[in-house]
C-alpha cells in the first residue's frame, strides 16, 4: 500500500487514532542490540505497548528493557516469548543468520512482524519465509524504510514520469569511513550456544559477537548491510524480481580480525536488460548522510540521481558543459523520519491486513542478490541464478 505525499499527514493522524481506538497494541523485541533498541523506541514513542524484550546476552537484555514500556518482561529464550498470547507484533533485530527462524516460528505462533534487512541469511530461507508467511497469513513487514519514504516515494513518480528513454546501466555507491571494529570483553552473561543458532560451533568470541557484521557465518559486512537498501530501490524502480547474474570484487579487509572486505563492489545482471553496479566502501571519508550515498539511473534520453536526501533529473543536452538538472528535490535531515514512516505502515497493515510497503516477495527478491554476491565474492566466479531450481549456479 503506497501513500501520496499530499495524503501522508491525514494518513498518519487517522492510522493512530484508529490504533488507539482499538487499544494499544502490545510488541515485543527479539534482539535488543542497538538497533533492536531503536526501534523498540520508535514503536513505543508511535503508541505501541513494547511488552516484551528477548536477548541473549544480559547486558543488552537490561538495555533493551530500560527502553521498553514499563513492566516489560525479560527473556532469554525466543521462542518462551512467542508463547505469550497477548504480544500480536513482534520485532526481530537479531543478526542475520536468526532472521529466518524466529520469523517463520513468529508467524506460525500468530504474531506480525517487522525484521531487519536483509531478509534472511540464504535463498532457502528466504523462500521458507515467504511460504510460512503465506500459509498463516500474517503481516510480515522487511526492514527496507526507503519504501515508506515520502522522498523515495515521489521520486519514483518522477522517475517514472521523466522519460528517461531505455535505462541498460545503473551505476551507485555508498561511501563513509570506518576506523576500527569493536574490541571488547564481554560485560555479562550470554547464552553463546542459543546465539550461534545453526552456524558452525566454535569457542565463545567476544569479537565476533560484537563485529558479527563482518563474519561470513552471520552476515556479509557492509556489503550487504547498505547494498539491501540500493538494491531494493534499483528493483523497485525496474519492476525487478531477481538478477540473472552477480559478479563481486573486494579487495583484503581492512579492518583486522574481520573475514568480510569493507570495500567491495557488485554488479548485477537482470533479465529486464540491464546491469547495474554498487561500491560500497568505508575506508573513503566521511560524509555528511546527505552526502553519502547516490544511484544514477542512465537512460537513453536523460539521467536520474537518487541521493538519500534529494534526487535530480538531468535531461540530454549534448552541447550542456555544466549540466543543470530539469527537476531537482533536496531534504537535508529529511531520511531520519523514514523508519518511523515504515513502522506506521506496518502498524496500519496489521490492523486492515492489507500488504505493507516491503511484503516479503521484496525481501527476498534483495536476499536473493545479496546471497549471490556473498557467494561471488567468496568463490571469485560470476554467480547465475537458476528461477527454476531456485539455486545458484556458476
Amino acid at each position: 500500500m503506497m501513500i501520496s505525499g499530499i495524503d501522508r499527514r491525514s494518513f498518519v493522524l487517522a492510522s493512530s487514532a484508529a490504533l488507539a481506538a482499538d487499544g494499544p497494541v502490545r510488541g515485543a523485541v527479539i534482539g535488543a542490540g542497538g538497533r533492536g533498541r531503536y526501534l523498540t523506541g520508535e514503536f513505543k514513542e508511535i503508541g505501541v505497548q513494547m511488552a516484551a524484550v528477548c536477548d541473549v546476552y544480559e547486558p543488552n537484555l537490561q538495555a533493551g528493557l530500560a527502553v521498553a514500556s514499563s513492566g516489560a518482561a525479560a527473556y532469554s529464550d525466543y521462542k518462551k516469548l512467542l508463547e505469550d498470547k497477548s504480544i500480536q507484533v513482534v520485532v526481530v533485530a537479531t543478526p542475520d543468520h536468526w532472521h529466518a527462524q524466529m520469523v517463520i516460528d513468529a508467524v506460525h505462533a500468530g504474531k506480525d512482524v517487522y525484521v531487519e534487512k536483509p531478509l534472511a541469511h540464504t535463498i532457502a530461507e528466504g523462500d521458507r519465509i515467504i511460504a510460512a508467511v503465506r500459509q498463516t497469513k500474517r503481516i510480515v513487514q522487511v526492514g527496507m524504510q526507503r519504501r515508506s519514504s515520502e522522498l523515495f516515494q515521489d521520486a519514483y513518480r518522477q522517475m517514472k514520469a521523466g522519460d528517461l528513454g531505455d535505462i541498460r546501466l545503473i551505476n551507485s555507491w555508498w561511501y563513509n569511513h570506518q576506523a576500527s571494529i569493536r574490541n571488547e570483553p564481554l560485560k555479562g552473561k550470554l547464552d553463546w550456544k542459543q546465539w550461534l543458532g545453526n552456524a558452525p560451533a566454535r569457542p565463545e568470541d567476544a569479537q565476533r559477537f560484537f563485529n558479527w557484521y563482518y563474519f561470513w557465518d552471520y552476515s556479509g559486512g557492509l556489503m550487504v548491510g547498505q547494498a539491501a537498501h540500493m538494491l531494493d530501490v534499483f528493483h523497485w524502480f525496474m519492476g525487478s524480481a531477481y538478477p540473472l547474474a552477480v559478479t563481486t570484487a573486494g579487495g583484503k579487509a581492512n579492518l583486522p580480525g574481520v573475514e568480510v572486505p569493507e570495500t567491495t563492489t557488485i554488479c548485477l545482471e537482470y533479465p529486464e536488460n540491464y546491469f547495474a553496479v554498487f561500491t560500497v566502501g568505508y575506508k573513503a571519508m566521511r560524509y555528511a548522510p546527505v552526502n553519502d550515498q547516490l544511484a544514477q539511473f542512465h537512460g537513453s534520453k536523460a539521467r536520474f540521481d537518487l541521493g538519500r536526501e534529494g534526487y535530480s533529473l538531468f535531461r540530454e543536452d549534448p552541447k550542456a558543459i555544466e549540466m543543470k538538472p530539469a527537476v531537482e528535490k533536496r531534504l537535508p535531515g529529511s531520511f531520519g523520519p523514514a523508519t518511523r514512516a515504515h513502522i506506521r505502515n506496518f502498524l496500519e497493515c496489521v490492523k486492515t491486513r492489507q500488504e505493507p510497503n516491503a511484503p516479503v516477495e521484496a525481501g527476498q527478491a534483495t536476499n536473493i542478490a545479496l546471497c549471490m554476491a556473498m557467494e561471488s565474492l567468496r568463490k571469485g566466479r560470476r554467480v547465475r541464478f537458476n528461477p527454476g531450481s531456485r539455486e545458484t549456479e556458476v
